[in-house]
């Protein structure tokens, strides 16, 4: 049996919405690990506002180790994760559903890890002995494995998105600035804390216990838009870089279908070809200025739009000088000017990702 000395206090956060149904045995089982392993622990529950009786009940209990916090203004998984920490008082956070999908008699393995020097311990469906409910179904295991997928270049964690987990007090306050959408908390601070050792421990993720599933489409959605956030912290040129080139391959897209309905109409081809050309760069302008440089949309459109049509002029002309100095130290390339020409595509891109990034767009 685990037995925490009483300096080590633990704070458990539980956010819950529309969850009194499940709070009584949760409760009841914490408290049962609290005594049986001898834990100084406090359980935080935090609550969106949810009016069904869970500020009542777990008011009426009495206990001293549990409380409970009301959100009106704001509501969120990861929000109230959050809201959770600035109340705990212990100096280790562990957090769990309020659904019981998450067996809170795997507390102490967690705390257990975290005292062995462990800067975060999560428990996983996803390694040797761990295991979800049979009654999950394909859709929602299908759902979970892409989900994990998308993140494995953030961490190589094997199930960041289980939602049950444990870190230290000291590395959550040395972390970057958070900003979470939707309910992968957890995911975020992987990324963003000063994390080196990640301990995964097997767990039996259980089918919701009463009450209806928070997961939506809506929430899928922010989970893809906190994706893209994690990724431009932890691969910000890299990713801004991939942005920039999915647009400008959009350009080209653009660029052919607009020739195509231009000399459709009985237009000059040549005069077809100019228009083209300016058409798909006001396209990748607007669609770089809305996703690739969000931060720029505070600024006025017309100079950026001046600047970007100068950066693309300046790309251009390295594309061709690019093409003119391969094929004159490779002559053969005559015969294949496909090649030359994309690595002047390539030489181009990057100039105008340069220019556009550092000049057109650039943070201030």
């Amino acid at each position: 049996m685990i037995s925490i000395p009483m300096k080590q206090s633990i704070s458990i956060v539980v956010p819950t919405y529309k969850e009194c149904e499940n709070l009584p045995e949760l409760i009841h089982r914490i408290q049962k690990v609290k005594e049986d392993h001898n834990l100084n622990l406090e359980l935080i529950i935090v609550d969106d506002n949810s009016k069904d009786g869970s500020e009542e009940y777990v008011q009426s209990l009495g206990y001293p180790w549990c409380r409970i916090f009301v959100r009106r203004d704001e509501k969120g998984l990861s929000s109230a994760v959050l809201k959770g920490f600035t109340e705990a008082q212990g100096d280790i956070f562990v957090v769990m559903d309020a659904d019981l999908s998450h067996p809170p008699e795997k507390i102490p393995e967690l705390i257990e890890q975290i005292q062995a020097g462990a800067d975060m311990v999560m428990g996983s469906r996803y390694v040797p002995g761990g295991k979800t409910d049979e009654e999950w179904g394909l859709f929602r295991w299908l759902n979970s494995k892409i989900a994990t997928l998308l993140a494995r270049p953030l961490t190589s964690v094997k199930d960041p998105m289980s939602g049950f987990f444990a870190l230290p007090r000291r590395i959550y306050e040395k972390s970057a600035p958070l900003n979470p959408t939707g309910y992968k908390i957890a995911l975020e601070l992987l990324v963003k804390c000063p994390i080196e050792k990640v301990v995964e421990i097997p767990i039996y993720f259980s089918q919701r216990a009463k009450g209806k599933s928070k997961l939506s489409i809506k929430e899928q959605f922010k989970y893809l838009v906190h994706l893209r956030r994690l990724y431009f912290f932890k691969y910000e040129n890299l990713t801004y870089f991939l942005h920039f080139s999915i647009i400008g391959f959009s350009g080209t897209l653009v660029n052919l279908l607009a020739l195509t309905i231009l000399v459709f109409l009985g237009i000059p081809v040549r005069l077809s070809v100019a228009i083209s050309i300016i058409i798909a760069m006001l396209s990748n302008f607007v669609l770089n200025r809305r996703f690739t440089f969000p931060h720029a949309v505070g600024s006025h459109w017309f100079p950026q739009l001046i600047g970007f049509m100068s950066a693309c002029s300046i790309g251009a002309v390295i594309n061709y000088i690019t093409v003119l100095i391969l094929l004159y130290i490779f002559p053969l390339l005559e015969n294949l000017p496909q090649l030359p020409a994309l690595v002047g595509i390539f030489a181009g891109l990057i100039s105008n990702f340069i220019l556009s990034k550092n000049f057109v767009f650039r943070k201030k």
